[in-house]
């Protein structure tokens, strides 16, 4: 399996990994960022992967949706930052930095710009989201799309919040924002792929009763975060989702998916393709 070292994944299979959950699967753990891990499962590279739902359309032939361990939510989406306030019709024509062309967050940032952005930006580049917001604060960039911590830290290097894609997803469909999938081989067979499901669900049923276990395992990887804002990650990204999709995650993935196909930014979903097993 390969999941990120961001505390949403780790805090989620803390238990999973160690071995704490009776009967689970054993788990060869490896991590990488989402952009990594989006082009291993184009490769079909691994038997489970945490991947942006951006990259379902390409990958769903071989691999399935579990229906838990994912990353959706409010209030928790990708923002458009830049140095100097302004209207988000500044942008037309601009350079904007994002994390990947295959990631949830540039399907909602496309999303957002057909509406909102005149003419739409300029030149898109990619680059590793921690050179973002540097790029943007040193004038590389015009804006940069950031992820993950960044919500919280993007102060710091003295950048201004243009635009929230959550804010717009949600005031436009009513739907939680979905950012990271759990996905895992077909060849797996249903009595695995149910049991993985069974153990993700209670690995973080289990990180949710005592969450000082997981402590030492997601310092450990956060890449020297502040404890605290590890603390916001979690609170954020772990929620009733990662445990469920069910009824409005689904609606958001096949919502998200079906709007990105209608402005030709991923291939069409097939009718049953979201179906777990």
């Amino acid at each position: 399996m390969a999941y990120s070292p961001c505390p949403n994944d780790t805090f989620t299979f803390d238990a999973l990994a160690h071995g704490r959950v009776p009967g689970a699967p054993a788990l060869d753990v490896t991590f990488a960022d989402i952009h990594l891990t989006n082009g291993m499962a184009e490769r079909g590279e691994f038997d489970v992967l945490k991947v942006s739902y951006a990259v379902l359309p390409w990958v769903l032939d071989e691999y399935t949706l579990l229906p838990c361990g994912g990353a959706l939510g409010r209030g928790c989406g990708p923002l458009v930052l830049t140095r100097e306030p302004g209207p988000a019709a500044g942008l037309a024509g601009k350079t904007v930095a994002v994390p990947s062309e295959r990631s949830t967050a540039y399907l909602l940032f496309r999303l957002w710009a057909a509406e909102t952005v005149p003419g739409g930006v300029g030149e898109v580049v990619v680059m590793p989201f921690h050179e973002i917001m540097p790029a943007v604060r040193d004038g590389k960039v015009d804006a940069g799309l950031v992820i993950h911590e960044a919500r919280f830290t993007y102060q710091n290097y003295g950048l201004r919040r243009l635009a929230d894609m959550g804010e717009h997803w949600e005031s436009t469909t009513g739907l939680p924002i979905p950012l990271g999938a759990i996905i895992a081989k077909r060849s797996l067979g249903g009595e695995t792929l149910e049991l993985l499901a069974d153990s993700i669900r209670r690995s973080v049923r289990m990180a949710w009763d005592d969450p000082e276990v997981s402590r030492p395992y997601v310092l450990a990887h956060s890449q020297e975060m502040d404890p605290a804002v590890a603390d916001q990650h979690i609170g954020l990204y772990v929620n009733e989702f990662t445990a469920n999709l069910g009824t409005d995650g689904y609606a958001a993935v096949r919502g998200l998916l079906t709007r990105a196909a209608a402005e030709g930014l991923v291939p069409p979903l097939g009718q049953d393709a979201l179906r777990f097993v």
